[in-house]
């Protein structure tokens, strides 16, 4: 337990140091609230993802999937996007498409899919059980799309702006914000008494980010980043 809740200030102690310059670079002009509200909510999604460390006596039977822990960190998502404060349309938590950004969106959707399936057909799986395929079609776009293109994106959005437009758009500190929180809790740890950290799904995962939230920002939902997100990791396993 110890090492992970290490790793889980490593994580967010990062994304903070990235705050502060952002905050530099924005010459002060920062809703710290918003900022310390996003940071918050990391540490209590990264308890909540590894129940609680290891602590919340949740166990939905043999699997080894993180099917409880994914499960608490959407509820968790949920709840904070259901706050008035905040709201789930907010947060990118709406069927409804932008209309005038919906082109572009299924543009990239497009080559998105047709990248992937490339990868898997030059880098094919090793195969999977009904358990794994269950899992990688939902958990992984649900939990982490509401989580880092939804209510941490909102925050951090509501903490720094959208000052900048992104071929149609609206984006601002956020973005890189959630793109490097996303690269970062794939790519670092901590274990044996140091910090472990692999530049190769950083710059996967962190890129795969910026992709994401630009979707998310262009249709004003998370639905596509969802599906795209379960699909990227499905189809690896059936090609």
């Amino acid at each position: 337990m110890p090492d992970a809740i290490i790793a889980m200030s490593g994580w967010v102690g990062a994304v903070a140091l990235a705050s502060g310059a952002a905050a530099v670079l924005s010459r002060g002009k920062v809703r710290w609230g918003w900022l310390a509200a996003a940071l918050l909510l990391m540490a209590v999604y990264d308890a909540v993802l590894t129940r609680g460390y290891g602590h919340i006596p949740l166990d939905f039977g043999p699997s080894r999937w993180n099917w409880e822990g994914k499960t608490l960190a959407v509820l968790l998502s949920l709840a904070v996007a259901s706050l008035p404060i905040v709201g789930w349309r907010r947060s990118g938590l709406t069927l409804h498409q932008n209309r005038q950004g919906l082109k572009g969106a299924l543009i990239l959707s497009g080559l998105l899919v047709l990248l992937f399936l490339g990868l898997a057909i030059t880098m094919p799986g090793e195969g999977f059980d009904a358990d794994s395929l269950a899992f990688q079609l939902t958990m992984p776009g649900l939990d982490e799309e509401i989580f880092y293109r939804g209510v941490l994106l909102l925050m951090l959005n509501e903490a720094f702006g959208r000052p900048v437009r992104v071929l149609g758009a609206p984006m601002g500190w956020g973005a890189a914000l959630t793109a490097l929180a996303f690269g970062l809790t794939h790519a670092l740890g901590y274990q044996d008494g140091g910090f472990t950290f692999d530049w190769a799904p950083m710059a996967t995962t962190g890129l795969a980010g910026l992709l994401l939230v630009w979707l998310r920002e262009k249709t004003g939902s998370v639905l596509l980043p969802v599906l795209l997100h379960n699909y990227g990791n499905a189809v690896f396993m059936l090609v």
